[in-house]
């Protein structure tokens, strides 16, 4: 993996096998994401580029194969090792054919886990991505930061593509406070801080001020979405 990309996202739930795997990626120069649950998984996973994403098949709320196939339908090509104690081959094959990349049973050796990544990186540097996202009439573009409506351009500052660009990577998927406070600012406080709804109120009057339909949405009492009419 080139120096700039050596980003991975661990998602297991287990605190013992998450910590060992967080500290051994680290200390190989990794900079690594963790995700105890498929929730946070997806969340982390649609608003950020891995260049490899290790899953668990186990996790308390929704399971590794489901995780990955919605991170895949929402077009995260980040190749993913799939880490499991199910080793059977019918286990083996079912995530392979859902989307996973490689397999690895537990237990298993650190120095195999970090050979696996390694080559799934190298895979991953050469996966072509995608530049510009589209939600209706809305364009951004991840290389030149800029958004359009209608292929007129909206101007925006730093902080507000980021917010609108984790909008659109969420597309339906109602986005809370306090996920924008860790996504967008790479905080932890107390959500009720004013600063989301003065951020995305400017954000709002950029993108929908004078537009045919408005694409982002207040859910009350929880937080946004983003979406274009049916």
């Amino acid at each position: 993996m080139t120096g700039g990309h050596r980003r991975i996202l661990v998602v297991e739930d287990d605190l013992e096998t998450a910590g060992q795997l967080v500290e051994s990626l680290t200390a190989n120069g990794y900079q690594v994401d963790l995700a105890a649950s498929g929730n946070e998984a997806l969340s982390r996973g649609v608003a950020s580029d891995y260049a490899v994403i290790t899953i668990d098949r186990m996790l308390p709320d929704i399971d590794g194969i489901t995780v990955m196939r919605q991170l895949r339908d929402g077009g995260v090509a980040a190749p993913v090792l799939i880490v499991s104690a199910l080793g059977e081959i019918d286990d083996r094959v079912r995530g392979l054919r859902a989307g996973g990349d490689d397999y690895l049973v537990k237990p298993f050796s650190f120095i195999e886990l970090l050979a696996r990544v390694e080559a799934l990186g190298r895979r991953s540097d050469t996966v072509v991505k995608e530049t510009v996202l589209r939600v209706g009439d809305l364009a951004i573009d991840l290389v030149s930061r800029t958004a359009s409506r209608r292929g007129k351009n909206i101007s925006l500052f730093p902080r507000e593509f980021q917010l609108l660009e984790y909008l659109v990577r969420n597309e339906g998927r109602i986005v809370s406070r306090a996920m924008l406070l860790q996504h967008v600012w790479d905080l932890h406080f107390d959500p009720s801080t004013n600063i989301i709804d003065v951020y995305v109120g400017r954000v709002r009057r950029k993108v929908d001020g004078q537009q045919a339909y408005p694409l982002i949405h207040t859910v009350r009492g929880i937080g946004y979405r983003l979406r274009a009419p049916d």
